[in-house]
């Protein structure tokens, strides 16, 4: 009862996550201490703003599962100290050793840290989409480290997972069974989904927000992201979701800031295309529903020129 009555608590205060809001765990390098969402899964919730230095590029979601027979983190952590951070949290947990790493996608504050875990023995897996796109983008993505975060960026050095999967990887370890998948296409490549079937819950990554709105890269398909959620991701009916940004929540909420948001700006931009509008416009299309999200004043005006051009010659 005590995990659930936390678990509404959770829900109940979503201000909590305001940008405005200042470092939530000023002791330590993360910006929230890890919370039990349900008996021996735990996450500590990322700021909803963009990486800075007060949040040290810890603005993403960074979780735990204390199976009984070993520990299995879900993303790396932006830098080298994050995931030390993060691992002297689990320590304070269990004395069970951490024996898995996954990481969520290929973007560096899922990544970065994977130097840490490596150093430390740990495998550390992610989706070979996800790899490649790390091997990519980790040279850039370490030097904004460097700019924003300063010496909490110190003791990085850009590293691969050094497991790959596909489709689907199933991880029996102590008293959870583990399904790693890639439901498909949606924010970024190699998108993964951490699932728990016994328990109903499932740490989504970056295929669901909360309490931020999503962005929109320029290589996003969005109608393919709306297709991933439809047929593959809510089939599967969590109870409880770890976004890959927001405080832990129900299917409903992401569903309504994640894929409600997405139908409803290509409608917007499918009706500004129809009525003969061009790029310059499309900046401007009413987004009002969502302006109480955090980064919609940083992410709003990009996010419809970026679906203008995916949609103009659908």
């Amino acid at each position: 009862m005590k995990y659930i009555l936390g678990f509404m608590v959770l829900m109940a205060v979503p201000a909590v996550a305001s940008e405005d809001i200042a470092d939530q765990y000023p002791q330590s390098v993360l910006y929230s201490k890890p919370v039990e969402v349900i008996p021996h899964i735990y996450t500590a919730t990322g700021a909803t703003a963009p990486p800075t230095y007060e949040n040290a590029g810890h603005n993403n979601n960074l979780s735990f599962i204390v199976t009984g027979d070993g520990v299995v983190v879900v993303n790396a952590g932006a830098s080298y100290r994050l995931a030390r951070a993060l691992h002297d949290e689990i320590r304070a947990v269990t004395d069970q050793p951490v024996k898995l790493v996954i990481d969520e996608n290929g973007q560096g504050h899922a990544m970065l840290g994977n130097n840490y875990w490596i150093a430390q023995g740990v495998p550390v897996l992610a989706h070979v989409d996800a790899a490649a796109e790390f091997e990519h983008s980790a040279a850039q993505a370490h030097e904004a480290l460097k700019v924003y975060a300063r010496e909490n960026a110190e003791g990085t050095v850009p590293m691969g997972p050094t497991e790959t999967f596909t489709d689907q990887k199933t991880i029996e370890m102590g008293d959870f069974t583990i399904e790693v998948l890639h439901l498909g296409p949606a924010h970024s490549p190699g998108d993964t989904q951490v699932w728990i079937p016994a328990q109903s819950f499932m740490i989504a990554g970056d295929i669901a927000f909360q309490e931020r709105l999503p962005p929109i890269f320029a290589d996003t398909c969005t109608a393919c992201w709306i297709e991933t959620w439809e047929t593959k991701f809510e089939p599967l009916n969590p109870t409880w979701v770890i976004p890959g940004h927001g405080h832990p929540t129900n299917l409903a909420q992401v569903r309504r800031y994640t894929r409600d948001y997405l139908v409803d700006l290509r409608d917007k931009i499918g009706a500004y295309i129809d009525a003969g509008g061009d790029l310059a416009g499309a900046y401007y299309v009413d987004q009002s529903n969502w302006a109480h999200l955090d980064t919609f004043e940083e992410l709003a005006t990009k996010n419809a020129g970026i679906v203008f051009a995916e949609m103009e010659f659908e």
